[in-house]
Parts: C-alpha cells; structure tokens; sequence
C-alpha cells in the first residue's frame, strides 16, 4: 500500500512508507480506529527508539530485541511490543491530558513517548540499567520532556512516589499484582498482559470506589516483564 497522493511527506524520512503501512496494515485492522491514536503511531518516529542494528525491523509486527539476539531478549524482557498492542493499549486506556501515568518497563522509551503524547506525566521504571539510559537518551533525542525514567524494580514499584491515574506493564505477568491497586487513583486504570502462553488476555482493570471493574478485550501474547511472581499454574 504506497502512500496516498496528498500525503505531505519529508523527502529525508526515509521510513515514511514503512510508517504509514505499519499503521495501514497492522494497527488499524486491529480494531484500533481512534484517529489521535493513528495520527500519534505516524508522528513519533518508532525507528529512533531502535537500536541500529535492528532498524529494519522497526515497523514489523513483532517484538523488536533491544539487546542480544531475539531469544535472549524475549527471556530478560529486553524487547518493545509489537507496535499494533501498543496502539491498542493507548486506545484502551482513553488517557487524559491530566492522568499521571507509570510504566512498567521502560524499554527503549517508545511506549513512554506515546504515553507522554496524551498524559500530563509519566514516570517510567526499568530494572535494567543500559535500556534505562537507552530510554533516557532516546526520548532526550525525541524532545519528550514530561517522562522520568527511574532505575527500578517495577514489580515493587517502591520508587514510584505517589498515586497514579493510569499503569501500564509494558510486557506480560501471570497476574497483576495487589501491590498495583493501591497506587491506583479514584477512575485509575490498570492496563497489562496477563496470562501464559500462548494465549494471553490483555486485562484493563478500572478502580471505582472500593471496587475494581475488570474487563479482557482482546487475546495477545507478549514476553514476560522480569522480576514479577510466577504463580504455580497448577493446583493438587
């Protein structure tokens, strides 16, 4: 699918096409119709949030290695989710001017970028130290000021200082730990991967009250986010 004739397009961008059809013909057909959504996916360039050696694999639909080969990556969590599951989940959460959001896995920053797009705030903790300052850099480099990226075990989330509108675990957990609920804010939102392969269920849960609404759109598979408890799958 080429680009349409009245699209105005930077001669420079060379990944202009690949964009544009990563929007076309992964985001869209999955049921992500929210036009600020579409229009965030074509503005923030996904290719800076690459490591090089993997740029040509910035607009593919899967999960790009941030380090190491593909199978050590998906082992530590050191990947970015497809673009296609992070579109969905941004529509999901219908994000607010005023939410203040945490991130769970910073990865390159990507995800944080598109979080930061919609949100007032967003602190971002990661637990390994080269893609926190990977995360750090690049969104510097995309001119992102209103993320904080924090070196961090998010599965304790102990440096995350206050209470949030919006969590998001940017990787898959078996279940979504109690310890998130409480950080949450009146109409807070939790959105995560949870499950076991190889089938996952995306999981936003939404706080009203003292009550958690929780709904299951949508299948999906992703790899784990490192350092979160694995429940025995299993009961005698």
């Amino acid at each position: 699918m080429a680009l349409p004739m009245n699209a105005q397009v930077d001669p420079r961008d060379v990944h202009a096409q690949a964009r544009f059809n990563m929007i076309e013909q992964q985001v869209r057909p999955w049921n992500v119709l929210d036009e600020s959504v579409l229009e965030l996916m074509g503005q923030i360039r996904r290719e800076d949030f690459v490591p090089p050696e993997h740029q040509s694999l910035a607009y593919m639909d899967l999960e790009v290695p941030l380090k190491a080969d593909a199978e050590q990556a998906a082992k530590h969590g050191w990947h970015m989710l497809a673009p296609k599951i992070e579109a969905r989940v941004l529509q999901d959460l219908q994000i607010k001017p005023s939410d203040r959001v945490l991130e769970i896995g910073s990865g390159s920053g990507y995800m944080a970028a598109l979080l930061a797009a919609k949100a007032k705030e967003v602190v971002t903790l990661e637990i390994d130290p080269e893609l926190a300052e990977m995360a750090r850099e690049n969104l510097l480099s995309a001119g992102v000021k209103n993320v904080e990226v924090k070196l961090a075990n998010g599965a304790t989330t102990s440096l995350a200082q206050g209470a949030f509108d919006v969590i998001v675990l940017s990787g898959s957990v078996a279940v979504v730990p109690d310890a998130l609920y409480a950080q949450l804010n009146e109409g807070g939102r939790i959105a995560a991967i949870v499950g076991h392969m190889p089938v996952m269920r995306f999981t936003l849960v939404t706080k009203n009250g003292n009550n958690f609404e929780v709904k299951q759109p949508w299948d999906t598979a992703a790899s784990r986010l490192v350092g979160f408890n694995e429940p025995s799958r299993f009961s005698f």
